[in-house]
């Protein structure tokens, strides 16, 4: 466990050393037992209550409510929540600012320490978060674990990030004069994360905007309002001073007003491209009062490809596309949705995913099985649409079809498209499901012509055994997380900054160096010395 509590402002203060968070192991019959109790648990609380929204330390009612439910049965409800709506902007907005004044205040040191404390924390009730993202995301055992994993990353990477911001120095010290460089909070911040890693992206987006000495207004997605809450409520047993992070449950018409408002300094948004350039248009209308151009961070998705070479590790190559496309049911934004095969061992390697994807058991996952339910009833209809589209248009090989009707839960088969061109919208428009689409390459220039043809560019991957393959790859597979011989999911906070090119975002680098300059202003202070 890290901790800087002892640590001075000392510009040669020595830091923790940054490890990942290590993964649970299901197989151990004692943790699977702790698994299932905490799932259990979390079943237990589960009330018909309608949770407030506080602002100012006042609980308020609203007109409307956000019921969360079970993607894996419908008819289970999580939570009830009231939802603000554009009305509720300017007190949100007032609570982060009126904390800001003392928040920014604090030292760096004692900012990061709380970070600290809750990784802490977080990390004594793993099994607690695991259960709730289970519930409320549908994510089976190994996906809620690394999520919370992530989560605890972000928390411990950002806090020692931080340190290191505060204590940097110009590369040169100009003669005859004593230069610094420091780092101020925006202000007020938006955060807006997505429900697909609900707690990962959500604790990482808000902690960056923190841990800089910013206050947040935190609109988490209606999928998924109650994994927020839980971390908030963690936040706050951990000395978080109110104010600091304004947790609001809303929908579109309260994140439009809040993106809007003239003290929102940046906006920290994860979600589709057509919610993110809505925000990044919005933001760049200057509103009356507005003293400074609110700064956009943006992660858009992707529709990321997986190229195969002929002289690949096919057996290796299948089970790393297998897993990117259907893990999670294909939807992260990193997910393999594309995989593009050299033409020469194109039925090979068909026949190889065919058997793959046969042998994924799906069902619920309280039961862990490898593939669950899609987000909700909207997304089960996009989702089949995409797959009747593609029925027309090429072969289906594998899935196809919906396992059960919407009542009893969101499941779609995992679905191997083949026959389709680089051109075909399933090649090109992000389908966020269970949807594999394979495209035969003429050669590995074709490959890389393809990999490239699509506005997105967030991860890809390569397998090949040539050296110069790969290097071509390095510098012409255009997309800002790119992996040689391996999935293209899965990125790990520290190795694996993670930020798309092009539609795909604003390149951020979540879980890089670069990321907390973003939720900062760099000062530069110059002093002549006698």
């Amino acid at each position: 466990m890290c901790t800087i509590l002892d640590m001075t402002t000392s510009a040669n203060t020595s830091l923790p050393v940054f490890a990942n968070e290590p993964f649970c192991d299901f197989s151990d019959a004692k943790i699977a037992q702790q698994m299932r109790e905490a799932i259990q648990h979390a079943e237990s609380r589960l009330t018909a209550e309608k949770y407030p929204l506080v602002l100012n330390g006042e609980e308020k009612t609203t007109k409307t409510e956000i019921v969360s439910v079970n993607p894996a049965r419908p008819s289970q409800t999580i939570g009830v929540y009231a939802s603000a709506d554009a009305s509720h902007v300017p007190s949100a907005v007032a609570s982060a600012s009126k904390a800001f004044a003392s928040w920014s205040a604090q030292s760096t040191e004692k900012r990061a320490d709380l970070l600290l404390r809750a990784a802490s924390l977080l990390r004594e009730r793993k099994m607690e978060f695991n259960a709730w993202l289970v519930l409320e995301a549908g994510k089976n055992w190994g996906e809620a674990d690394a999520d919370t994993a992530e989560a605890i990353d972000f928390l411990e990477y950002y806090a020692l990030q931080a340190i290191q911001l505060a204590h940097a120095k110009p590369s040169i010290q100009y003669p005859g004069e004593e230069n610094q460089l420091v780092y101020l909070p925006l202000g007020v911040g938006a955060v807006l994360p997505p429900w697909n890693f609900p707690l990962a992206i959500m604790a990482g987006m808000t902690c960056a905007a923190i841990v800089m000495g910013n206050t947040v207004v935190l609109k988490p997605s209606p999928l998924t309002p109650t994994i927020a809450l839980r971390f908030v409520e963690l936040l706050l047993e951990c000395g978080l001073p109110e104010g600091v992070v304004t947790l609001c449950q809303g929908g579109p018409e309260f994140g439009d007003a809040l993106v809007g408002h003239p003290e929102v300094q940046f906006i920290a948004f994860t979600g589709s491209k057509k919610v993110g350039l809505h925000i990044h248009a919005k933001a760049a209308q200057t509103q009356p009062g507005q003293r400074g151009i609110k700064r956009t961070i943006l992660e858009l998705g992707g529709k990321d490809g997986i190229i195969v070479d002929a002289d690949a590790d096919l057996e290796s190559a299948a089970n790393g596309v297998v897993a990117s496309a259907f893990g999670f049911n294909g939807q992260k934004c990193s997910a393999c949705s594309r995989v593009i095969v050299d033409q020469s061992v194109h039925d090979e390697f068909v026949e190889m995913l065919k058997t793959r994807v046969a042998a994924l058991a799906q069902g619920d996952p309280v039961e862990n099985f490898a593939t669950g339910p899609v987000a909700n009833d909207a997304a089960y209809d996009r989702v089949l649409g995409y797959i009747q589209d593609g029925a027309t248009r090429g072969t289906i090989v594998a899935g196809g079809h919906a396992k059960t009707k919407p009542e009893d839960g969101y499941y779609i088969e995992p679905t191997v498209i083949t026959g389709l061109t680089s051109s075909d919208r399933l090649c090109q428009e992000e389908i966020f499901g269970p949807v594999l689409t394979v495209i035969a390459a003429k050669d590995f220039d074709d490959a890389l012509r393809i990999a490239n043809d699509t506005e997105y560019g967030l991860t890809g991957a390569i397998y090949s055994s040539s050296e110069e393959k790969l290097h071509r790859a390095a510098r012409e597979f255009h997309v800002g997380n790119l992996y040689f011989n391996r999935k293209c999911t899965g990125a790990m906070v520290g190795a694996h900054p993670f930020g798309g090119f092009k539609m795909s975002g604003t390149d951020s680098k979540a879980g890089g160096p670069d990321y907390l300059h973003l939720f900062s202003q760099a000062k530069s202070i110059a002093r002549k010395l006698a």
